[in-house]
């Protein structure tokens, strides 16, 4: 009747219980794979035209015209492609910062356009502004 040796006695688990842990993990799992396609979303809508005021141009503004045919005009002069940044830097007197205003044809492919703004970059004209048309509301 004595006294039970602490030998005998239960010994206390030190092992972690994974299972409601891989529980939680996989009901987290779950939530994001149902939300992530609801995030992106792909639906076509019609958006309206801004009611923004368009701003003035500048009293002697350049227009560069890309026609539908890739004709090249500076004002109402044509130019080829290769004297494009030449004549740029006369008529700007060697001014980048002047904005230069596009108009392009809105049948032209869109690769069209980028060569276009591409050769302007390169010729270090990076003030470009898009022209398309006043829509009334």
């Amino acid at each position: 009747m004595g006294m039970k040796p602490l030998d005998d006695e239960m010994e206390i688990a030190h092992e972690i219980n994974v299972v409601p842990f891989i529980d939680v993990v996989l009901v987290l799992l779950i939530i994001f794979m149902v939300a992530a396609p609801l995030a992106t979303v792909n639906v076509p809508v019609d958006l309206p035209n801004a009611a923004s005021t368009p701003q003035e141009p500048p009293k002697d503004p350049i227009y560069l015209t890309l026609q539908d045919d890739l004709t090249l005009l500076l004002g109402e002069e044509v130019i080829s492609n290769e004297d494009l940044v030449a004549t740029l830097e006369t008529r700007t007197e060697g001014d980048h910062h002047q904005r230069i205003y596009i108009r392009a044809d809105k049948g032209l492919p869109y690769g069209d356009v980028m060569e276009l703004l591409t050769r302007l970059q390169k010729g270090g004209f990076a003030q470009v502004a898009l022209v398309g048309m006043e829509r009334s509301q």
